[in-house]
């Protein structure tokens, strides 16, 4: 499909659209079909326009029909001779397709182009991911300094960051709770089971629990290192023969649980409250840190500058920075979660940014947590912001950490119509049915009441099959209908953002003023 000159392309619209296609599919031909909504074509009907017009194979070498239409475009190619696929879903992505055109990219007859570029990046990441599991390429990777194996997990330089999703309390979640929130962490992308003890405790008999843990997960195919996360001796101590890595050492129990397994080492002491601040006296501090506990036994240390929330984060990026400028060849680790919890705004955007902190610090392990609810998604979205972090720049890739703003503002308006009348609310009556919307497991739920008693349940993904099954069993008005039809599609933006849903209860704050 490479090298087609634009006048050889000719892009099918509908009538409202023509004025976008024809602006960003500048230099192609438009053929412009009697239906109003691109969506509403279907290629049987393209072909019979296309053949109306009579165009065929002498006329044009490729035809992109638009992405919503449903149905093959192959139907098209068979009928009229000429090669044709579907295009992408907005035309402001017609430029994009364009340009994959011509650098031989190739479009697809059943699915949209702007899926195909999805796919395409995604793909890259697996074939980079795919790469570095390869046994001789992870074998002649870990003679090279700045690579360690954790359990069975290499990580390092030559690898993509590793993310540890942090199980917090574990011993008061219980073993059954641990195991169901570990499993969730693995769904989303963890790398590694970051077992988090109890600050101030000592519970020696959940320890005994681990290889418990260990075996569920491997049950269901997750044969996954574990850290165990506490400053408690007593409990590292215990933990040596069960886990994989150790968070965390410092000065203050340097001494005393010496392992040849990985452990993370920070520039504190804990038992006396003491803790540079500075970034020059936290490296310093580390450095020496570092090379009692070589001398000591420890075979794999994994310094961890730790990474403060604002408004010490500047300063713990510092550290971080120095210590990585003095110590080019160590395998770093960072608790990113640490700032995402402690500050009220989106996760998706601070999680790229820590993410791309972290790439250019080559800071190789990224623990992250969900404690709160405004952190929920936190282990995906860094996953996310790693894999965009594999290519040179994570911008124009076909995916991204995008969720509540747009890459680009729509273009999408048309003309009005000779006569404007303002819209006016009109008072409504009561009917003898109402419905109670609610979120739950990941699907919508509508009870119909008559009174005060719940009469039907209507169970869902999508809104449209649920007010189709409503409206067969019950008479209700087309304001009613459509005012269901707006809160379900409330409810199904909820649970794509992972928020909460209430009935008749905006999904967002707004904090811009005044109109543009």
């Amino acid at each position: 499909m490479s090298g087609i000159p634009c006048e050889r392309m000719l892009l099918v619209t509908g009538r409202l659209a023509e004025p976008i296609v024809r602006k960003y599919g500048k230099g192609c031909d438009v053929f412009v079909t009697p239906v109003s909504v691109a969506a509403f074509l279907t290629p049987e009907m393209i072909v019979r326009y296309l053949k109306q017009a009579r165009v065929n194979s002498e006329d044009y070498d490729l035809i992109l029909i638009p992405g919503l239409v449903r149905g093959s475009a192959g139907l098209i190619e068979d009928e009229l001779g000429i090669p044709a696929f579907k295009g992408p879903r907005n035309a402001m992505d017609i430029p994009q397709t364009l340009k994959a055109l011509s650098e031989g990219f190739r479009l697809s007859k059943e699915l949209p182009a702007d899926d195909l570029f999805s796919f395409d990046a995604l793909k890259r990441v697996d074939d980079i991911r795919n790469k570095t599991r390869n046994r001789r390429y992870i074998e002649k990777a870990l003679k090279r300094p700045w690579n360690v194996l954790i359990g069975n997990l290499p990580a390092g330089r030559d690898f993509p960051a590793r993310v540890l999703g942090e199980v917090v309390d574990a011993p008061r979640l219980g073993v059954e709770k641990t195991v169901e929130k570990a499993f969730y962490y693995l769904h989303e992308g963890a790398d590694i089971i970051d077992i988090g003890m109890v600050a101030g405790e000592t519970n020696l008999d959940f320890i005994e629990e681990i290889p418990e843990i260990r075996e569920r997960l491997g049950e269901e195919g997750f044969h996954v290192p574990v850290s165990f996360d506490s400053l408690n001796t007593a409990e590292i101590e215990a933990a040596l023969n069960y886990a994989d890595l150790f968070l965390s050492v410092d000065e203050g129990n340097l001494e005393e649980p010496v392992t040849e397994k990985p452990v993370v080492l920070i520039p504190t002491n804990q038992r006396k409250g003491f803790f540079p601040v500075k970034p020059a006296d936290r490296v310093e501090f580390l450095e020496r840190l570092k090379e009692r506990a070589l001398d000591l036994g420890y075979k794999t240390v994994i310094p961890d500058l730790i990474l403060e929330h604002v408004p010490h984060l500047a300063r713990s990026v510092t550290a971080f920075q120095l210590y990585r400028e003095r110590n080019p060849d160590d395998v770093l680790l960072a608790g990113v979660g640490n700032v995402v919890e402690l500050y009220d705004a989106d996760s998706p955007g601070m999680n790229a940014l820590l993410a791309g902190i972290a790439k250019e610090l080559s800071i190789n392990l990224l623990l992250t947590t969900e404690t709160s609810a405004k952190a929920r998604g936190s282990v995906r979205e860094l996953r996310r912001a790693i894999d965009m972090n594999l290519f040179d720049m994570p911008k124009d890739l076909g995916f991204d950490l995008l969720i509540l703003k747009e890459k680009r503002a729509s273009d999408w308006r048309f003309e009005p119509a000779g006569a404007i009348v303002e819209a006016e609310e009109k008072p409504v009556e009561l009917e003898p049915v109402y419905f109670r919307i609610w979120v739950e497991n990941g699907r919508i739920w509508v009870n119909a009441h008559r009174g005060t008693e719940a009469v039907l349940t209507v169970v869902g993904d999508e809104p449209n099959a649920i007010i189709d099954t409503i409206l067969e069993r019950f008479e209700i008005s087309p304001r009613h209908a459509f005012y269901l039809g707006r809160e379900l599609e409330r409810a199904k933006t909820a649970l794509k953002l992972g928020r909460s849903y209430v009935q008749e209860v905006e999904l967002f704050k707004g904090f811009y003023w005044g109109k543009k």
